[in-house]
């Protein structure tokens, strides 16, 4: 697909639960524009979130990295194939199917729905030709996509257990009016592996970080910590590729330990995030001299210092809890029988996650409180001289704390997550981490 032509591309309306609507979508083709308008005004107009999938046929395929790969058995790709199977006589043959036999799938939930599955969790795709910008047109993964026409698609019959049921064999159905579609499992999936998706590439980050900066340290003791973190991913991919690939997780798999390792890593962050708290609250007031800010802040003002190493360490314990929580409620949501399945996964993925919204939260204000801090040399004899020494460890310290504040994103607002997947075709799947739509 390119940027230059108006290629019609299909797009479904899903709903987690029936829900009565007008056909606000009507019939005819529409713009990004128009559609970005409608899911608005779905998300005001229903109870239940109203979500929208979209299907681009993928002409060039460019690598990408965070993404993670789904048999063509699995759940999600099931549900995928199982929705173009039922509506493939309302969608034009052009649109059914690339010619390659790849397509790429980009849905849309709801930002009342973002907001239920972690704080934090997603950031603007940012713009390379405006400072501070960020892209809000469609994009796939040739890059933007600007004249793309959206055609809407409704499902034709009734699968029973659509709004119920588990997870993993619930299937879709029509929706009482509208071109709505009811795929509370298929939106479920869908988020689960984006959030995991997004999950693990914070902690391969963090992990890269705290590489770096232990080499240089070369302290011991946050080494260990290091490694027993680290040594709880293997439990956690295999229960992801389990859950998220057959469905069902069946026995701990070794979850229980790293469960255990995680959860004290995070108490771990939130006793120094006390401690990084009451050390900011008793700062004088006014500039601070630099001494007194590293002896509370231990080499805050160094390349690689010990507090950077406790705040990477921090990043990574809760990019490893929020991929354990989503394995739990996923699991929850399997094994609920008479509800929705998204809305006891949402309910469950919130309680949980409200712990560690919490500590990014309170480590995020300490960074932000950090960037604002005014600083000055320490008191001396020559307290009315500057030496070039005396302005170079100023401008770095300073410097350090501004870059502290820049990388919180303290302006964003929630808004709509779209989660990409490219779809082979074989019929497996890879899910790429949750971003702004």
């Amino acid at each position: 697909m390119t940027t230059e032509n108006k290629a019609l591309v299909p797009v479904w309306a899903l709903a987690t639960e029936a829900v009565n609507l007008p056909n606000i979508l009507g019939e005819e083709g529409m713009t990004p524009a128009r559609l970005s308008e409608l899911r608005a005004v779905l998300a005001t107009l229903a109870d239940s979130p109203i979500a929208t999938l979209e299907a681009h046929p993928i002409s060039t395929r460019q690598e990408r990295s965070g993404g993670i790969p789904l048999q063509a058995a699995s759940p999600l790709a099931q549900q995928l194939s199982n929705l173009v199977a039922q509506t493939k006589t309302s969608v034009p043959s052009m649109l059914n199917e690339a010619p390659s036999g790849e397509v790429l799938y980009r849905m849309v939930v709801p930002a009342k729905v973002a907001a239920q599955v972690g704080t934090g969790l997603v950031t603007p795709m940012k713009s390379q030709a405006v400072a501070g910008g960020v892209y809000s047109a469609l994009r796939d993964s040739t890059g933007i996509v600007a004249k793309a026409t959206f055609v809407p698609v409704t499902g034709k019959a009734a699968v029973a257990g659509a709004t119920s049921g588990s997870a993993a064999t619930a299937g879709v159905a029509a929706a009482g009016a509208g071109a709505m579609t009811v795929a509370a499992p298929l939106v479920l999936m869908a988020v689960a592996v984006g959030v995991s998706a997004h999950a693990e590439h914070q902690r391969q980050k963090s992990v890269e970080r705290i590489t770096d900066l232990l080499e240089r340290l070369n302290e011991n003791n946050l080494e260990n910590e290091r490694n027993e973190l680290n040594g709880c991913r293997d439990a956690i991919d295999k229960a992801t590729g389990i859950l998220l690939g057959k469905g069902r997780i069946g026995l701990s798999l070794g979850l229980d330990s790293a469960v255990h390792a995680i959860s004290m890593a995070i108490s771990n962050s939130e006793r120094r995030l006390k401690k990084w708290q009451e050390s900011l609250d008793a700062l004088p007031e006014g500039p601070v001299e630099i001494k007194v800010l590293t002896k509370n802040f231990p080499g805050i003002n160094e390349e690689g210092g010990e507090f950077r190493a406790h705040l990477e360490l921090a990043r990574l314990a809760i990019a490893l809890k929020r991929r354990v929580i989503v394995l739990q409620a996923v699991e929850h949501a399997q094994a609920e029988k008479t509800g929705n399945p998204f809305q006891s996964f949402t309910a469950m993925l919130n309680n949980d996650a409200r712990r560690i919204n919490e500590l990014e939260a309170g480590i995020n204000s300490v960074l932000l409180r950090l960037s604002t801090l005014e600083l000055k040399r320490a008191r001396g004899v020559r307290n009315l001289m500057f030496t070039q020494g005396d302005v170079d460890e100023l401008l770095n310290v300073v410097y350090r704390l501004r870059a502290l504040g820049n990388s919180i994103n303290t302006s964003i607002t929630q808004a709509d997550v779209a989660i990409e997947i490219e779809r082979s075709s074989d019929g497996s799947l890879v899910v790429f981490p949750l971003q702004t739509a």
